[in-house]
């Protein structure tokens, strides 16, 4: 049953990314792994920044940790410029995308 919510939650935010691209939100924001960070550090990040739940916090920093990288955002580059620098500013690397 747990497997199954976080599929449906897997689900419901690609159908997110695919609507937020097809209004023209085709910006995201990148964030880099790095040997100084930890993951305490890079989950609450993740949480008090870009909003996400703690479950997608620790998601995602699995895969900047054993991809190198991860989408943490999607939107506008307006949206995510303030993102992107309260990330930087915490010692995330991180960047915007086209």
């Amino acid at each position: 049953m747990l497997e199954h919510t976080h599929k449906m939650s897997w689900q419901g935010k690609e159908e997110e990314i695919a609507l937020q691209e097809l209004i023209g939100n085709h910006s995201k924001v990148i964030v880099y792994n790095d040997d100084h960070n930890t993951f305490d550090w890079v989950i609450e990040s993740f949480v008090e920044v870009c909003r996400h739940n703690p479950a997608q916090a620790e998601q995602l920093s699995y895969l900047v940790h054993f991809k190198g990288k991860a989408t943490v955002k999607t939107g506008s580059k307006k949206e995510l410029k303030p993102i992107k620098d309260a990330l930087v500013d915490r010692g995330l690397s991180a960047v915007i995308e086209d």
